[in-house]
């Protein structure tokens, strides 16, 4: 299954279907794997499952549970129709991970074959500080945002939450394109601005060395970095403001209206042919489009009218361009965390300035619920360039009407559910844990299970570690206990020992042998629950971004969902992509 071949009815179809199952089977869920002996998991499972499952290898979970593309599932034993239906129901509602495939074995990467930490299908000199997965990554998002910006008539982007800046050195110095990139961490910013430097102080020695000219040759002028914090409750009349003011102070060149002096570098010759900077060719028709895409022909009408993107005065609504303009943007988020990646296809949907976007999302247990307003591991604010709302602010309403107050604030809804079909949807909910469940790597699992990896010793160790940290202080129930380094080589009693002092417990309290023995014994069966719980994973993740699919298409724009990633080097390996622009071809 596809976003390529579902129609509006079938998306809504399946997550009706999708909030009905994981419905049914929050118990799994919503449950952690440190409780899993304090709360009897086990006992949970039906008889019949607990007997088909207790006594599978690590290899036989992978392929006979976790596998959707597995041929050749060899059974121990007959397994009930129930357990065969969750494991098929669970495959069948979940977007396919790997692209153009839909079963068989898993290939090598190509382009690190070679090389398994140096991609030869990106130039050198975006490869220094950068790991593999990154390179991957900015490789495959980086051409296919040049594609949007292509069929766009777009050259700004817009690069938000960018961290050390690799995936926007790609798109400015590699691809030509006009970049501005946002990240809150000022250090990371630094470290962008260093990299920027160190790039062009390889490129100087290496046109020296080539032709004795120190004169630069790049493919697009020098990235600007902004160092600011993309409030998830501000309106997008005030993003482009912060963008406006960050980008005049400096003194850039702005897509946004500012006539700010050049920088040094802006007047670089546009000759990325003779560039060493240049990515090398990407494989033939690897990174194009597989689909077309088919959206409206003009930015649809927002839902609300008054100050909200195109309202004009008194609530009129204004005239939207019908082609982009010079102030045109593209907007990308690679792993934007949390409610900004929401945020900014909001912002896509109410700004009529921002012509496509490429959202890849992550950490799903950040984002915001009705039920869960202010979640764990939620960043309250930063201090540059200004102070945010508080975080813990009361839930904020659905918006009913304005879409903004007078100070810019917005009032309407939250990270999940975005659409209006699924907020109706009884059900929809999910939880914190399901949520943080869908973060995990799948496919890493599947090959500690074959591999038989010492590393699935950790979850029979902290969960029992838990029944010992209960019973001697009950209300300390699910404590945090910091990574014990290379735990699965430790004995029990050294790990026991290294995890009470960290909560704060005498690391001499006594271990009964007799009650730690046996439930050592169970690790099996704590792999399996996991599992089980991980089966789940991948339709939780289809849910959410179905909804971001579903709220696109309620606001008049199509998208189409693409695992551009290899899910082996990049577990959140989609990108949602959107333009507001004709009819587009597909890129031959």
């Amino acid at each position: 299954m596809s976003t390529l071949t579902l129609s509006p009815q079938s998306q809504r179809d399946l997550a009706t279907s999708l909030t009905a199952f994981l419905s049914r089977y929050k118990h799994i869920s919503d449950s952690y794997i440190i409780d899993f002996f304090t709360e009897a998991l086990w006992e949970r499972l039906p008889a019949a499952w607990r007997d088909a499952l207790g006594g599978l290898s690590s290899p036989q979970v992978a392929d006979l549970l976790l596998d959707r593309t597995s041929q050749d599932r060899r059974y121990p034993s007959v397994w009930p129709l129930s357990l065969l239906a969750f494991r098929a129901t669970a495959h069948a509602l979940s977007f396919p991970r790997q692209a153009g495939r839909q079963s068989g074995p898993v290939e090598p990467v190509e382009e690190f074959l070679g090389n398994h930490s140096q991609s030869s299908m990106l130039g050198h000199i975006f490869r220094k500080h950068v790991k593999p997965k990154k390179q991957h990554e900015i490789r495959k998002l980086g051409m296919l945002v040049k594609q949007i910006c292509d069929q766009t008539n777009c050259k700004a982007v817009i690069d938000v939450g960018s961290g050390q800046g690799h995936l926007t050195r790609f798109l400015s110095f590699g691809l030509g394109l006009s970049i501005t990139a946002i990240e809150a961490d000022r250090k990371l910013v630094t470290m962008a601005t260093k990299f920027d430097e160190e790039l062009l102080m390889t490129l100087e020695k290496e046109k020296r060395r080539r032709d004795g000219s120190s004169h630069l040759s790049i493919a697009g002028p020098f990235p600007h970095h902004v160092v600011g914090w993309v409030n998830p409750k501000a309106s997008w009349q005030l993003f482009l403001k912060q963008l406006r003011e960050a980008q005049c102070t400096a003194g850039a060149p702005s897509p946004l209206g500012c006539s700010g002096k050049k920088r040094r570098r802006d007047s670089a010759e546009q000759d990325s042919s003779q560039s060493p900077l240049t990515a090398t060719g990407p494989e033939p028709g690897a990174l194009s489009i597989p689909f077309p895409l088919s959206t409206t022909a003009t930015p649809p009408a927002p839902h609300r009218s008054t100050n909200g993107c195109g309202g004009g005065p008194h609530g009129q609504p204004a005239e939207e361009p019908t082609r982009p303009s010079d102030e045109s943007l593209v907007v990308t988020g690679l792993h934007a965390c949390g409610d900004l990646s929401t945020t900014l296809l909001r912002h896509f949907v109410e700004c009529p300035h921002v012509r496509g976007i490429t959202s890849v999302a992550c950490c799903y247990m950040k984002i915001t619920t009705r039920e869960c307003p202010s979640p764990p591991g939620l960043v309250a604010s930063h201090p540059p360039p200004a102070p945010p709302p508080d975080t813990h602010d009361p839930p904020r309403p659905v918006a009913t009407g304005d879409d903004d107050n007078n100070d810019g604030r917005r009032l309407d809804g939250f990270g999940y559910p975005m659409s209006s079909f699924v907020q109706g949807l009884p059900g929809h909910g999910l939880s914190y844990k399901a949520r943080e469940g869908a973060c995990h790597a799948i496919e890493d699992y599947m090959q500690r299970l074959r591999e038989e990896s010492g590393l699935l010793r950790t979850h029979c160790y902290r969960a029992t570690l838990e029944t010992i940290i209960t019973d001697a202080k009950p209300e300390m129930r699910r404590v945090g206990v910091q990574t014990i380094k290379k735990a699965h080589l430790l004995p029990f009693t050294e790990y026991a020992r290294l995890g009470l002092a960290r909560v704060g417990l005498p690391s001499s309290l006594p271990l009964d042998p007799g009650r730690v023995g046996p439930l050592l014994d169970q690790e099996g069966r704590v792999v399996v629950y996991f599992s089980l719980a991980l089966l789940l994973a991948p339709a939780v993740e289809t849910l959410v971004l179905l909804d971001r699919i579903i709220y696109l298409q309620e606001n008049g724009v199509k998208s189409k969902l693409v695992p551009l990633f290899d899910p082996e080097l990049s577990p959140r390996n989609f990108v949602l992509v959107a333009m507001k622009t004709g009819v587009v071809e597909e890129q031959k």
